[in-house]
């Protein structure tokens, strides 16, 4: 603020923060596409239980569906894991409006992607609308099977780990996130 004639003027120094919303809604498109395109194509060209080698035993096409959470964990709670997505993409949408951290906008991205594209299957999907089994078809060794929007949630949960240790605040960019 500067006093001219006893009334405060703000004084405007040019320099704001870009929104980043433009940024997680992007990133989050393209794992959502990536994670439908491939899901339709694994439906569309394999049977539900069929495997196909594709680097010997370091990868494989298993088409499976999951009506649980990671590892089948709840299998019973479809509507649950249903309505927590429901929940983690509102919260990051309004979220995104305030975000200027890029760093913190692609690991956004990533989450509300990955967690869209497990809510389209569980909405859309048989058995049931909210109580569709997740498409699954990704397998490496010792290690369950998953798909695209599963690996943007656990890349996405790993990185916000590190960002929030690191203390990379949502609102401001941080030490090697330039604007």
């Amino acid at each position: 603020m500067q006093a001219t004639r006893g009334a405060a003027v703000a004084v405007n120094t040019g320099v704001s923060k870009p929104r980043r919303s433009a940024l997680v809604l992007g990133i989050a498109f393209v794992v959502l596409v990536a994670d439908v395109v491939s899901k339709v194509a694994i439906v569309a060209t394999m049977h539900e239980g069929e495997t196909v080698r594709v680097l010997g035993r370091l990868l494989r096409i298993d088409y499976t569906r999951n009506a649980g959470a990671a590892f089948s964990i709840g299998t019973g709670a479809t509507v649950l894991f249903s309505a927590v997505a429901v929940i983690v993409a509102v919260v990051i949408v309004r979220q995104a409006r305030r975000l200027t951290s890029r760093a913190w906008a692609v690991t956004l991205g990533l989450l509300l992607g990955g967690a869209l594209g497990n809510l389209i299957d569980r909405l859309l999907r048989s058995p049931a609308p909210f109580r569709g089994h997740v498409v699954d078809w990704i397998e490496l060794p010792h290690w369950p099977v998953f798909n695209v929007a599963d690996s943007a949630i656990v890349i996405g949960g790993c990185v916000a780990l590190l960002l929030a240790v690191r203390g990379v605040p949502l609102d401001a960019t941080g030490e090697g996130d330039p604007q």
